[in-house]
């Protein structure tokens, strides 16, 4: 009987990689709940402060460090505004009121659907194949979604419809993100995407506040609650992310990028004092799967 291969050092760096941004991704419900509760802005505002430093310090790194980077093409831009007014402007709008309707663990299950959603979309949009497997995924991540939200007989948690509406268009817009960016990885580094989208998700939320953005972020430690958010959930864990996407196939990282729901519900619980009910432990593992199967390819190897 032969023993299974160890992972090979390069494949185990690319998981732990996975493993720590999901973990920074994991944190932002924190940085959302204390941030708002101890400052004067909304979701909407805390959106636009988010990508405008963002924006800056990814402008900065640039400039610093490959000044080059900041070259685009006219024929691109289409698919930049695409992804910065969709994908992050709107996506962290919805994001962050998802969080605050639902508490983190529950807004974080829910939006871990964007991958079925951009099956779902490519089949539409990209005419790709929607096979048997697929299927399953989407059957899966229904019924996942279904139970984490509470819309079964005899649970012990309040349905919040607004809160559920928030989070799916949460994960519909973050999934336009992969829909986007198969036009553009090829040809840009991921950070020239990054900052261009960010830059374009900062003046749509602009745009959103009628051109009068809210308050300075005020109250004690604020200020320093907000880089974090921007510097840990946001730079740190897209880096982390897009170094493993050099080491990994596109397939293992998504499916390892599912723990982002066990890390959120962890971090939530130590932090916020949120606890999940049984049903949407088994929600959780479903949507869980509908993600493995949509990330699985033909060839089991890669995985």
């Amino acid at each position: 009987m032969h023993s299974s291969p160890e992972p090979s050092p390069s494949r185990l760096s690319g998981i732990l990689l996975v493993l720590t941004a999901t973990a920074t991704w994991g944190s932002s419900g924190i940085f959302i709940f204390r941030i708002i509760n101890q400052s004067n802005l909304t979701a909407v505002g805390l959106a636009f402060w988010r990508d405008f430093f963002s924006t800056l310090l990814l402008l900065a790194g640039i400039l610093i460090i490959k000044p080059e980077l900041l070259k685009i093409h006219k024929k691109d831009l289409p698919w930049l505004l695409g992804m910065g007014v969709i994908s992050i402007g709107t996506f962290h709008i919805f994001w962050n009121q998802a969080v605050l309707s639902l508490g983190a663990s529950l807004a974080t299950m829910i939006q871990c659907n964007a991958p079925v959603f951009v099956t779902i979309l490519a089949r539409i949009f990209f005419k790709e194949p929607l096979t048997l497997r697929k299927i399953l995924a989407i059957l899966a991540a229904t019924g996942g979604t279904i139970l984490a939200a509470g819309l079964v007989s005899g649970v012990e948690w309040d349905f919040d419809s607004r809160g559920i509406g928030f989070a799916l268009v949460s994960a519909l817009t973050y999934g336009s993100l992969s829909l986007f960016g198969k036009k553009l990885t090829a040809d840009y580094d991921g950070w020239t995407i990054t900052f261009y989208i960010f830059a374009i998700g900062t003046l749509t939320i602009f745009a959103f506040q009628g051109g009068k953005p809210e308050p300075w972020p005020s109250g004690s430690g604020v200020l320093a609650w907000v880089l974090g958010f921007v510097l840990m959930s946001t730079i740190l864990g897209f880096g982390l992310y897009a170094r493993a996407l050099k080491i990994l196939p596109a397939s293992v990282a998504s499916i390892t990028a599912t723990s982002e729901i066990l890390f959120a519900a962890l971090l939530a619980h130590i932090f916020l004092g949120e606890r999940l009910g049984e049903w949407q432990l088994v929600g959780g593992l479903l949507i869980a799967l509908g993600v493995v199967l949509v990330s699985l390819t033909k060839n089991q190897n890669n995985l």
